[in-house]
Order: C-alpha cells, then structure tokens, then sequence
C-alpha cells in the first residue's frame, strides 16, 4: 500500500541537536556573571568601611623617622594623598620642599629640626 514512492519528496535528514551544550554553557555563563557581580560587591561594601585618610593618617604616625631617605619619600607620597584644603596643601609643600634635601642623593643625614618641626605642624593640622 506505502509502496508509492514520490520523487519530489526527500527522505527525513537527521539534524543534529546543541541545545543542551546551548543550555550548559548559558548556565554556567550565568553562574561567571552572578559570581562576578557578588565579588564587585563585597569588595565595595568592604572598601566602603574604611577610610583612606585614616589608614594614611596611621602610617605617617607610625613611620620611622630614623632612616631618613626612605621616610622622606613616604612622607612626601602620603602627605599628598592627605592634604586636601588650602592650609593643608599650603603646608605639605613647605614640607616636601623641606624634604627635598634628603631625596635623590646616596648618603643623606638624619632629619633636621626644621623638618620635623614642619612634618609635627602638618601632622597637627590634618582632620581625619
């Protein structure tokens, strides 16, 4: 009875099928992103509690003043993240202009009172 054969008509072709490798890899994409945004998350909800000023405020509070070169740089580094109003900047560059006499060079002699007595004034003047 089905022996009729139609010449117009092709025979069913076998398609093959990627939705679920489709579905796999939207999933885990999903997960990659949902990851992503979570981390980004914690990280600023982490930063927000803390304050900058203050952690720069410590580390000038706490630095070494006996090794001179090294402390002149790390004193001219955070006094300018910290110096924010006119008076602050006014006298952070009084004292890096200071501080200029014990950087660059290979043997440097301890801090001179003018310097400490600058870096004393700053470290008063500073809100944090």
């Amino acid at each position: 009875m089905n022996d009729l054969k139609i010449n117009d008509i092709k025979e069913l072709v076998d398609i093959p099928d990627y939705s679920l490798y489709l579905y796999m890899f939207l999933w885990i994409l999903a997960c990659l992103v949902l990851f992503v945004l979570v981390f980004i998350l914690i990280k600023f909800i982490s930063s927000r509690g803390k304050n900058k000023r203050k952690l720069y405020y410590k580390t000038l509070k706490e630095l070494d003043l006996s090794d001179s070169k090294k402390a002149s740089y790390e004193i001219t580094k955070y006094v300018r993240l910290l110096s924010h109003s006119d008076r602050e900047k006014k006298l952070a560059h009084e004292l890096i202009e200071e501080l200029e006499n014990y950087k660059y060079k290979k043997d440097v002699k301890e801090f001179g009172s003018n310097a400490k007595i600058l870096f004393g004034r700053f470290m008063d003047n500073v809100d944090v």
